[in-house]
C-alpha cells in the first residue's frame, strides 16, 4: 500500500509552470488534497488524506529538485514510512509529452531527484510515477527541464493532468501491480 505520495518540483514563481514541476502540477489537481490545510514541515509542504480508512500523506519538497531526499527522508522517518510504500511522482525526459507509466523501483535514469531520494532512503525500491516530458531536439536537458511548456502544450495539459490525477487516485485505492499494467506507457493525448 502506499502511504506516502511525494511530488517533484522546484519552489517558486519561476519553476511554476516548467517540466520539472509538472508533479506539483498533478498534486495541484487533486481536489481531496488541496481543499486540505497544507503544512510547513520536513523541508517542504504536505498534508494528509483517509483513503480507505488508512491515512496517506502528500508532500511537495521544498529543498529544490537536487535535494529532494531530504525533505522524503524526514516525512518518512516521523512516521515511520518504508520505502516501497512511497510514491514519487516525477518528470520523465525518456516518455513522450502525455505519455505516463508507473515503475517499482530500478534505474533513476539521472534523474537528480531521485538520486537524492534513494540517498536519502537508502534504496532505489520505491515506486514511480513517470510524466513524459519529452526530449528536446538539441541543447542540454537542465535547459530543457527549467523551461516552460510551450504554447502547444498547454492546450493538451489539462488533458494529461486529469488522466494523471484519475491514475493516481487508482494506485492510492488498487493493488500497484494491476495498475501498473493498466497504465503502462499510457498516452493521455490518444484518447
Amino acid at each position: 500500500m502506499i502511504k506516502l505520495v511525494v511530488g517533484l518540483g522546484n519552489p517558486g514563481t519561476q519553476y511554476e509552470f516548467t517540466r520539472h514541476n509538472i508533479a506539483w502540477l498533478v498534486l495541484d489537481q487533486v481536489s481531496e488534497i488541496n481543499s486540505k490545510i497544507w503544512k510547513s514541515k520536513f523541508k517542504g509542504e504536505f498534508t494528509d488524506l483517509e483513503i480507505k480508512d488508512e491515512k496517506r500523506y502528500f508532500l511537495k519538497p521544498h529543498t529544490y529538485m537536487n535535494l529532494s531526499g531530504e525533505a522524503v527522508g524526514e516525512l518518512c522517518r516521523f512516521y515511520k514510512i518504508e520505502p516501497h510504500e512511497v510514491l514519487v511522482i516525477q518528470d520523465e525526459v525518456d516518455l513522450d509529452f502525455g505519455v505516463m507509466t508507473f515503475k517499482d523501483g530500478g534505474g533513476l535514469a539521472g534523474h537528480n531527484g531521485l538520486k537524492s531520494i534513494k540517498q536519502h532512503l537508502g534504496t532505489d525500491r520505491f515506486k514511480r510515477m513517470r510524466v513524459g516530458v519529452g526530449k528536446p531536439n538539441r541543447g542540454e536537458l537542465a535547459s530543457w527541464v527549467l523551461s516552460a511548456f510551450k504554447n502547444d502544450e498547454i492546450k493538451d495539459l489539462e488533458k494529461i493532468l486529469i488522466g494523471c490525477v484519475q491514475a493516481l487516485d487508482d494506485v492510492l485505492k488498487s493493488d500497484f501491480k494491476r495498475i501498473q499494467t493498466k497504465y503502462n506507457k499510457k498516452n493521455f493525448l490518444k484518447e
